[in-house]
């Protein structure tokens, strides 16, 4: 039986997953608060200071305050989100259909039924311009 034959190497290649996944799991959940974060704050566009406002409204509670992120959801001033990670499709994607955890030791996002498209598209703007001001700009994503 292969299994049997290879269940020495399993349990090293198990055994060193989990470490590794609890190390990073405890690297994310011993870092401060993503609210300490300091970013610059650009001169927004009109479309980027609607979204602000939207965002405050909808996405803060979870985001933080300027997309800096909290204890409840990630900072999206952030390289993981730069255009070419999460192209502004996904933004979409994830108001109207909710995330399921990936990248971050928060629960899944749930949809945001209640935020229409344009909002969204507004929203967007505002973080875009938030990430550009703070160096985050588009970066292709290596598989």
């Amino acid at each position: 039986m292969k299994i049997v034959e290879n269940l020495p190497k399993l349990f090293v290649l198990g055994f060193f997953g989990i470490g590794a996944g609890v190390l990073i799991f405890k690297a994310f959940e011993t870092e401060e608060s993503s609210e300490s974060l300091a970013i610059t704050l650009p001169s927004f566009t009109s479309e980027a200071q609607a979204g602000e406002v939207v965002f405050n409204d909808n996405c803060a509670a979870c985001h933080g305050s300027n997309a800096t992120g909290t204890n409840s959801g990630p900072p999206l001033v952030h390289n993981i989100y730069n255009p070419g990670h999460h192209d502004d499709a996904s933004f979409y994607r994830a108001v109207e259909n909710g995330v399921p955890r990936h990248h971050w030791p928060f629960g899944n996002m749930p949809k945001q039924s209640h935020v229409t498209k344009d909002e969204v598209t507004s929203i967007i703007r505002y973080i875009r311009e938030l990430q550009l001001a703070n160096g985050i700009s588009y970066k292709p994503h290596n598989m």
